[in-house]
């Protein structure tokens, strides 16, 4: 008689891919935090500068995503996994010679594209390492790994800037990159060479690239990762200039503690209540977490921000998403992600930019008050659109049960 056994999730593979996704993210947002100080301090730059530099990666990243898939699929997925790692690693390396500001505008063009592409082929991978009934399981142990870096990765940037030197900071995370390309050596892959449909190859349209049923949801996510594009990318020179540089290493503590304290509950009222009894009170814990931070004076209320942030903003991400898979057919379900993804890259690559040159002209804390009422704005609109869903999901619901009735 045969038992019934759950196949492992925690296999080599799995562990390694995971390991090389974690890495990947690890080194973006040190560079995420560490660059606008490198430009600023280092290089004589602007603030405006400084966010242009974080924009660049993310310019050519939002290009290769809609390409990413196919290309994936058509060198195969250990083969550009492991280009991608080589050419992520050897950009890397690059930051150690780099002096100039055109030159490191250049280099973060060349690094955002292997990062598009390289964070399609790890998650491509994980998804067929993690066994077919264990998937919804397994892949969200890999998007943890994304999670932590969003706390290791500044907290090792920021601690490190005030011990040694940025060129020794590019070298050690040289050196940590050399550990995702022996991860990506034992890797083994699965690989799927399917034909393109007849329907694919005859015809190319928009929604061979995108999926338009979550564009709604998708733009207003892209109006949220604008707003807080301006903590991602100034949060360690504001600090600095509070004063509070040894504690900014640990904003995005705060901010990963409370986000995983609250995701369990906040995940589970979504399912149970829908996602407006989410959704819109964290819209509003975000943005008082920004007025906090625009008035914080004192290390107690720098740290009180995380926390709200990471309550608002740390559960919007994922309401979000679920929101625009939900909102497109099965078949659909990775053109409504690589939508999402495509937008809220922009929203953070536009915000970077643009609030960099705001924040010339305002300064830091009026910066976040003023998108503190972004927020509060967003607020309203996300109230609208959610109506609107609510009442047009009710309007099919009718429809189908008059043509239920009428058979």
């Amino acid at each position: 008689m045969k038992t019934s056994e759950k196949q492992p999730i925690w296999t080599k593979d799995f562990l390694s891919i995971s390991f090389v996704h974690f890495i990947v993210f690890v080194i973006f947002y040190t560079f995420l935090t560490t660059l606008p100080l490198y430009v600023i301090y280092e290089l004589g730059g602007t603030e405006a500068q400084g966010g242009l530099v974080v924009t660049a990666m993310f310019i050519t990243a939002i290009l290769m995503r809609p390409f990413s898939g196919s290309l994936v699929e058509r060198i195969g997925r250990k083969k550009i996994l492991l280009l991608c790692v080589i050419i992520f690693t050897a950009t890397t390396f690059g930051y150690i010679w780099t002096e100039g500001f055109t030159a490191l505008m250049l280099l973060r063009l060349v690094h955002g594209i292997s990062f598009g592409v390289l964070t399609t082929a790890t998650a491509a991978i994980a998804a067929d390492v993690v066994p077919d009934e264990r998937r919804g399981e397994g892949l969200g142990y890999f998007t943890m790994s994304m999670n932590l870096a969003v706390v290791v990765g500044p907290f090792l940037g920021l601690t490190l800037i005030q011990y040694v030197s940025f060129k020794y900071l590019f070298i050690i995370l040289s050196i940590i990159m050399i550990a995702g390309v022996i991860c990506s050596w034992v890797v083994k892959t699965v690989e799927q060479s399917q034909p393109a449909p007849k329907d694919l190859k005859r015809k190319l349209s928009i929604h061979n690239f995108l999926e338009l049923n979550a564009l709604p949801i998708a733009l207003m996510s892209s109006l949220v990762a604008f707003a807080y594009s301006g903590v991602i990318s100034f949060i360690s020179v504001y600090a600095t200039e509070l004063g509070l540089e040894q504690i900014s290493s640990y904003f995005f503590l705060v901010f990963a503690v409370t986000m995983l304290l609250t995701r369990p509950y906040l995940g589970r009222l979504f399912d149970e209540r829908g996602p407006k009894i989410v959704i819109l009170p964290c819209l509003i814990i975000f943005a008082f977490g920004l007025l906090t931070l625009g008035i914080a004076e004192s290390a107690v209320l720098f740290l009180i921000s995380a926390g709200l942030i990471g309550i608002g903003y740390g559960t919007l991400l994922p309401s979000l998403l679920s929101i625009s898979v939900q909102s497109a057919a099965g078949h659909r379900n990775s053109y409504a992600t690589a939508t999402f993804f495509m937008m809220f890259d922009s929203g953070i690559a536009l915000g970077s930019y643009f609030l960099g040159i705001v924040v010339s002209f305002t300064g830091f804390s009026l910066l976040f008050l003023y998108s503190a009422i972004f927020v509060l704005i967003l607020t309203i609109s996300f109230y609208v659109v959610f109506n609107r869903i609510s009442a047009s999901s009710s309007s099919e619901r009718e429809e189908q049960e008059v043509e239920t009735a009428g058979k």
